[in-house]
């Protein structure tokens, strides 16, 4: 049976994220309220759907951005698209739309970063099939999206959940509680404490984080409609530790993670990790994603620790199949490929310099 292809406009918001929610492949890095978060960034988003007999069976949210020096524009589909990827007339399909708007705005290729994991065989190889090429970075946090994460099953009682998990975390669990930390759903006003603790999170160990800005807008959007929930962690009328959680359909998922330099030693990430477990049971999910952890899972790894701390609740420990890319225009990808990890190390040094000063 055909499909009808369109693109889509606000009008059809609503519609649009229904379907990610109901679709066993939905994200909500696909939704149309993170298209318009990004869209403040530098990024124009584009809802391409199809469907049939008025349904939608596959869509896809494309984000546009033109490229330093060169000045075309990529395609980035973050974790999309969203369909049956096993249909592979209907696969076909989508591409071949997303192809006709690629020619028509001059992009070089579509990148993706689909939620499947590496054991999916079959994806890959239909991706080498149609002159997909792999657009690996590396094993830790080199990538657009995190390529190890860990997931939880969220659908047994939160006894078992609790039973389930090593000894040491349920422990900490319990000695948040007993040492009077309390969690609770922040509000928009508890953002810029929330970011405050964020920055004593990064000064202390050393990454970077994103302008004030983009979590307010981030709240603007995806609050209102369900998406999102800030959580703070308080002690002694303090806020210690604060989260930021996603959500739609059935899954959710921990973006950030803020803890003050402060009383550490009441253990408030481990009760906020727990409390937004409960929140989201309570929201009807089955699946909670802890996201990324290092793909080199040896002790003298620097997030060796991290990856301890999201493993102790019990998840699963999951490799998706990573990015790649669908080259529309050779010459100007090789000539990307080889520029781009130039304008990264330059960008990489004015920050280094930018860091040192502000230190100083």
């Amino acid at each position: 049976m055909p499909y009808i292809a369109r693109i889509i406009d606000d009008a059809e918001k609503e519609r649009f994220d229904e379907f990610m929610a109901r679709h066993p492949k939905g994200h909500v890095l696909q939704t149309w309220g993170w298209g318009e978060l990004k869209s403040k960034t530098g990024w124009k988003p584009w809802r391409l759907v199809l469907e049939r007999q008025g349904e939608i069976i596959a869509a896809i949210s494309i984000l546009e951005r033109k490229i330093p020096v060169i000045g075309t524009p990529i395609f980035y589909a973050s974790r999309g698209p969203v369909l049956d990827w096993k249909d592979e007339s209907l696969f076909d399909a989508l591409l071949l739309e997303v192809r006709k708007l690629a020619k028509k705005r001059g992009a070089i290729f579509l990148k993706v970063d689909p939620d499947v994991p590496s054991s999916a065989q079959e994806l890959e190889n239909y991706f080498k099939s149609r002159g997909f090429r792999s657009a690996e970075t590396g094993k830790g946090f080199e990538g657009v999206q995190p390529k190890y994460v860990f997931r939880l099953d969220i659908s047994p009682a939160e006894e078992t959940l609790l039973a389930q998990m090593h000894q040491k975390t349920r422990y900490n669990v319990k000695l948040a509680t007993k040492k009077g930390v309390t969690i609770r759903i922040g509000t928009k006003a508890d953002l810029p404490e929330f970011y405050r603790v964020l920055k004593e999170t990064t000064e202390r160990d050393k990454f970077l984080v994103r302008s004030y800005s983009y979590f307010e807008d981030m709240y603007n959007e995806l609050n209102p409609v369900g998406m999102a929930e800030v959580f703070v962690a308080e002690y002694e009328g303090q806020i210690i530790a604060g989260t930021l959680a996603l959500i739609i359909g059935e899954k959710a998922w921990y973006l950030y993670g803020a803890s003050s330099n402060a009383h550490r030693n009441v253990m408030p990430n481990y009760l906020i990790q727990w409390e937004m477990i409960r929140w989201a049971k309570s929201r009807g999910c089955t699946l909670y994603d802890f996201r990324g952890v290092p793909g080199h899972l040896t002790e003298d790894n620097p997030l060796y620790g991290l990856y301890r701390f999201k493993k102790g609740f019990n998840g699963e420990y999951t490799e998706f199949i990573g990015e790649w890319d669908l080259v529309y225009r050779p010459v100007v990808y090789s000539l990307w490929n080889t520029l781009e990890p130039i304008y990264s190390d330059v960008v990489k040094g004015i920050i280094g310099k930018l860091r040192r000063r502000n230190r100083g």
